[in-house]
């Protein structure tokens, strides 16, 4: 087996990497701190940042009080030696944003997409316009990620069908990459939310969970995490829990769909009748069960809310919802078995920790191996926030890619 020589080449490229992912995962360290924290000589940890200065990835930004003698300098990643953009696309809107490679959200812009339902022309609006009310140099933007509701392909990076997004399609992706001319992903919305929870929510840490996300807009799908990582499955179609069969909720035959789910049938336009666990929890089937407990809402996650407030006929509807909701739960942990169940969507963040601490206790008296349940603790837009992160990690790796000499 051929081995990699240790050259010095290397080394230096090898130190340079952990430099820098040790600035942009601690903050601004001295010469001093950074040689401790990599084991490196302050002869060595001089040369790298000497080296990382006149590549203009790393810059003094103060000074540290010390000890006797002069106070030593702070160095930090420049923030804009890169920068990323990340989308939202829904049906109804599209939110994005653009952020440094630190990480820091410099703007973030909302367009309304029905002028143009094409993928490239409105993936390239929203960025043209990023880029333009950031003031940053379009040659700076090093990637894009873009969170879809839909299944994607994770042999091609393709979208393989949206029942929201018809235009988004198999081709789409390779398009955005020639248009924009950079490093462009597409992934399941769902996804990225439970991304962002890993990273930063109530799954920080959390090797195995499942986010299970419930829009007020009429939305149902699920993320699973298993050793840190998405397990997105052969075709891509983990996680639609939506279709999920369900106690108490009709299957593909039952609502007059000839011959089943056919999902050729409704991914163009044509109308698809709720069945399984989406026939239980979806906005409508929400809103029209707080009516039946003389609830009058604008809308399920209203109606939730009001609840949780404390309206009338609310203890009854919110332990009606959960028991909806723990069907899901308690035959996704029968399977999986994750732990932590995590509810995300405005629709349980209506309910809060209340409708989470009943879905627990119903999800118990169904299955023997309950997990534990909480309300996504993601602040602002969980999915916008989970393609910041991912296409970080894209811009980052070029970023450690540019120390080779």
């Amino acid at each position: 087996m051929s081995r990699r020589p240790g050259t010095p080449r290397l080394l230096r490229q090898l130190n340079d990497r952990a430099a820098l992912e040790l600035l942009l995962s601690s903050g601004p360290l001295t010469r001093t701190q950074l040689g401790e924290a990599t084991g490196l000589s302050k002869v060595t940890a001089s040369q790298l940042l000497s080296r990382l200065e006149e590549r203009e990835l790393v810059h003094v930004i103060g000074a540290r009080a010390g000890g006797r003698g002069p106070n030593a300098a702070l160095y930090a990643v420049v923030p804009s030696s890169a920068y990323v953009a990340a989308l939202d696309v829904g049906p109804n809107e599209v939110t994005a944003a653009i952020a440094d490679v630190t990480g820091r959200i410099v703007t973030e812009v909302a367009i309304d997409p029905s002028g143009s339902d094409e993928p490239v022309e409105l993936v390239h609006t929203a960025v043209m316009r990023l880029v333009e009310n950031a003031g940053v140099p379009l040659d700076r933007l090093t990637a894009c990620v873009i969170g879809t509701p839909g299944v994607v392909d994770p042999r091609t990076g393709d979208v393989r069908f949206s029942f929201d997004l018809s235009s988004w399609h198999e081709g789409v992706l390779e398009a955005l990459r020639t248009d924009l001319k950079r490093s462009v992903a597409i992934e399941n919305d769902v996804n990225l939310a439970a991304l962002a929870e890993h990273t930063e929510g109530v799954a920080a840490g959390v090797p195995d969970f499942v986010l299970i996300w419930i829009n007020g807009s009429g939305g149902v799908g699920m993320s699973i995490m298993l050793g840190d990582r998405i397990h997105r499955g052969r075709s891509g179609g983990a996680g639609e829990i939506g279709y999920l069969p369900v106690p108490g909720a009709p299957l593909p035959d039952d609502v007059g769909l000839p011959g089943g789910y056919q999902p050729a049938r409704t991914a163009y336009g044509r109308p698809s009748l709720a069945h399984g666990f989406q026939s239980l929890v979806k906005a409508k089937e929400v809103q029209a069960l707080a009516a039946a407990h003389g609830l009058r809402a604008e809308g399920a996650t209203a109606a939730v809310r009001a609840a949780a407030a404390g309206a009338e006929g609310g203890e009854e509807f919110l332990d009606e919802l959960a028991r909806r909701i723990a069907r899901g739960v308690a035959s996704v942990c029968v399977i999986l078995d994750p732990g932590l169940v995590v509810l995300g969507g405005d629709l349980p963040l209506a309910g809060g920790a209340d409708l989470a601490r009943r879905v627990a206790a119903a999800a118990g008296r169904i299955g023997p191996n309950a997990s534990e349940v909480a309300v996504s603790g993601v602040e602002g837009n969980p999915v916008l926030r989970g393609a910041v992160l991912a296409a970080l990690k894209r811009a980052r790796e070029e970023l450690f890619a540019s120390t080779v000499g």
